[in-house]
């Protein structure tokens, strides 16, 4: 076959390839660069004004137009205004402020605290008035003292020392020197016992049992003697009891100074109970 013949129909194919390729960038370009006359001619119609039908706006000016409608507006900065002097305000007018408030509040709280500790001061260091518990009580007469104990059945009772005062027999002296201290001794030796009220168990109020002739406590049960010493019960010792001193025969008793009660096991007076216990039964 003819080589001429062959190449014909390529080189028709190749130029209408280019063709397509050169109208297609037309296209493109056209798009970009400027506005058809068409556009041009209904832009030209739809603006008012003479100026509007002579002049003609290209595509890149109406872009840079929109674009500077888009552009956020500049701030212009305030004219600069001439400063006036600060004047407080009226403190009657605004009223207390939260700051003055609270100011006030802790100097308050501070001053009541140390009024307090001032009070509490002073009544620590107030004399203590004589007469009452806590101070040395003049109980009379040591044979008018044994007359009253006899007359309430054994069981003396003294609200204001807040104790209880009995009769301790002579024949047991000797065994009370060896547990006892001298502080108590002198009344013992007298012939009277100065007891605490209140149980060393829990500090329960003992009463007396007149069937017994003992101090029950009614709170848990434990018992003692005339002479406050344990017989039965829970109690870790027997009743506590108060300084004595005889002097001239007068019976003065120190409410102030507390001697602590004998141990468990401690009988110097050998008293069993003389009838039915009113707390419990007898150990």
């Amino acid at each position: 076959m003819n080589p001429v013949v062959i190449a014909i129909p390529v080189v028709v194919i190749l130029a209408a390839v280019l063709l397509f390729g050169a109208l297609r960038r037309r296209d493109t370009g056209g798009a970009t660069g400027a506005l058809s006359r068409e556009t041009r001619k209904r832009d030209q119609s739809a603006a008012p004004g003479p100026e509007s039908e002579t002049t003609q706006v290209s595509g890149r000016q109406v872009e840079k137009s929109a674009a500077l409608e888009r552009r956020t507006p500049e701030i212009v900065p305030a004219a600069a205004t001439t400063l006036t002097e600060f004047v407080p305000p009226d403190a009657d007018a605004i009223g207390v402020t939260r700051r003055a408030f609270f100011n006030r509040s802790i100097i308050i709280l501070m001053g009541l605290g140390l009024s307090g500790f001032g009070a509490a001061i002073i009544a620590f260091l107030w004399p203590v008035p004589k007469g009452g518990f806590g101070s040395k009580i003049r109980v009379g007469n040591v044979d008018d003292v044994l007359a009253k104990i006899a007359a309430a059945k054994g069981f003396l009772y003294s609200a204001e020392g807040r104790m209880w005062l009995t009769a301790y027999p002579p024949g047991a002296v000797d065994k009370a020197k060896a547990v006892y201290p001298p502080a108590v001794l002198g009344g013992m030796e007298a012939g009277v016992v100065a007891l605490y009220q209140k149980c060393p168990h829990l500090g329960c109020r003992v009463p007396s049992c007149a069937t017994s002739q003992w101090f029950e406590c009614p709170c848990h049960g434990s018992q003692y003697n005339q002479a406050g010493e344990k017989k039965g019960g829970p109690a870790p010792r027997g009743m506590d009891r108060f300084a004595m001193e005889v002097t001239a025969g007068v019976l003065t008793v120190n409410t102030g100074q507390i001697i602590q009660g004998p141990p468990i096991g401690t009988n110097t007076t050998g008293q069993e109970a003389e009838g039915p216990h009113c707390v419990g039964g007898g150990h």
